[in-house]
């Protein structure tokens, strides 16, 4: 049997883009002749995902994540090579395929915000068919897991942006979607609900064998979630593999952002090769080595802060390096 239900082959997505030249002038001569250009939004990717995998896709802004969900998603068509996504050619939008799958926008929602949670949900029943007796047993799981009960019979626009994630979330898994695509699930979310976000979808693909595909700028989702990684720059795969592995070889730093109740001169530190990198009276932000952080942390406890805050690097340290390591 094949368990794998997301296949890629050399896919490319290509966009020609018009060039005018600055000024009047350029927008005259526009009018007779135009430049264009070629740009590769995803360039050769090769990927395959297996049933019940939770895979993190990470990359700069523009390197291709979006692209590639929406060519998987049949959003969009490749330009050229292979794509399979559980038996289907995604961009022949066979309704059979579209019941098999959901994808989750962090920017774009697709509830409606004049209707109730309830009408909203029945909406969607409607859409996907979903025999009454399957509906309500997935919705009150749903319901019961994000308990949320008590906003079922609340206006969609009368929701916390936390609250209406996990209402996109539920209308998505309504009809027990195959596999889940994840664009930016927490962007805009406070600490507390993307923890609970994160809770949720462990427990769907533990739970449901969901297959989930997730992107994310969020460093803690990949690694709370993930336990494969796969990173895109500029269109092109350059890492594909443990998510433990890639944190553990190319992460270096940790960042601390520090705040007190109270203003502090400056705070002589005896951790090794801490750097300040910012220095107010009432918060301070230190980039130590990963190895020294814990130290960091116990010296700076001896202050009294108001509170810490440990971070990992960015996505694009990380990518930078992989290119130095590959040579580029």
């Amino acid at each position: 049997m094949n368990d794998v239900v997301i296949n890629t082959g050399s896919l490319v997505k290509q966009y020609r883009r018009y060039k005018k030249k600055e000024g009047v002038w350029g927008s005259i001569v526009s009018l007779w002749k135009r430049d264009y250009e070629t740009k590769n939004a995803v360039n050769h990717i090769d990927l395959s995902v297996e049933k019940g995998e939770f895979v993190g896709l990470i990359g700069p802004n523009g390197a291709g994540k979006t692209t590639l969900i929406k060519m998987l998603t049949g959003i969009i068509a490749p330009t050229e090579g292979s794509i399979d996504v559980m038996g289907y050619y995604p961009n022949d939008l066979k309704n059979e395929f579209k019941k098999q799958y959901a994808i989750v926008m962090g920017q774009k929602s697709q509830l409606f915000f004049e209707l109730t949670v309830n009408d909203t949900l029945h909406l969607f029943q409607a859409i996907y068919e979903i025999p009454e007796a399957e509906f309500r047993k997935n919705k009150n799981y749903f319901v019961e897991l994000f308990g949320v009960r008590d906003l079922m019979d609340v206006q969609v626009r009368a929701l916390s942006l936390g609250e209406r994630m996990k209402m996109e979330l539920i209308v998505s898994l309504i009809h027990n979607p195959k596999v889940l695509f994840l664009d930016e699930p927490t962007i805009g979310l406070d600490a507390v609900a993307s923890r609970q976000i994160r809770r949720f979808l462990k427990e769907i693909n533990e739970k449901n064998g969901t297959t989930i595909l997730l992107t994310s700028h969020y460093m803690e989702d990949i690694k709370a979630l993930c336990k494969r990684t796969v990173v895109i720059n500029h269109g092109s795969k350059i890492y594909d593999g443990m998510t433990e592995g890639l944190f553990e070889k190319y992460q270096k730093n940790k960042r601390l952002i520090v705040t007190f109740r109270e203003p502090q001169a400056d705070i002589t530190l005896m951790t090794k090769d801490a750097v300040v990198i910012e220095n107010d009276s009432c918060k301070k932000v230190y980039e130590v080595p990963k190895e020294s952080a814990r130290d960091l942390v116990s010296e700076i406890m001896s202050y009294e802060p108001k509170d810490i805050a440990v971070e990992d690097e960015e996505i694009g340290v990380i990518v930078e390096r992989i290119y130095q390591e590959r040579g580029e």
